[in-house]
């Protein structure tokens, strides 16, 4: 009896977890998507990530640098050097979705 009681707890945690872990992995293809095709110029023109299998070689090699996700925003939300802002063609989601993107593929902190 106590074990069917902890389980009726602990499967709403449960639903919780497994639900934001959907949500991270959409966000994540989202970003992937954009890095490849979505933005333009596509991001994979310009940088080599691995797991995207991109060989770009005129921004910084991503898995190199392993950026964070803030890092990752600002410089598409203000552009870098020659990489031009993204602000006027991606929106807030897409923005996010792209910079969670590149910081979990190339090892980078969230």
């Amino acid at each position: 009896m106590a074990a069917v009681q902890y389980l009726r707890q602990l499967l709403p945690a449960l639903a919780v977890i497994l639900a934001a872990s959907a949500h991270a992995d959409e966000k994540f293809a989202l970003g992937k998507r954009l890095f490849l095709e979505g933005a333009t110029p596509a991001c994979a023109v310009c940088h080599a990530l691995k797991d995207a299998g991109s060989e770009g070689a005129i921004g910084p090699e991503l898995d190199e640098i392993r950026p964070d996700a803030a890092r990752v925003a600002r410089a598409l939300r203000s552009g870098l050097g020659v990489m031009p802002s993204y602000a006027a063609t991606l929106t807030e989601a897409q923005i996010d979705a792209l910079a969670h993107y590149v910081s979990k593929a190339s090892g980078g902190a969230p």
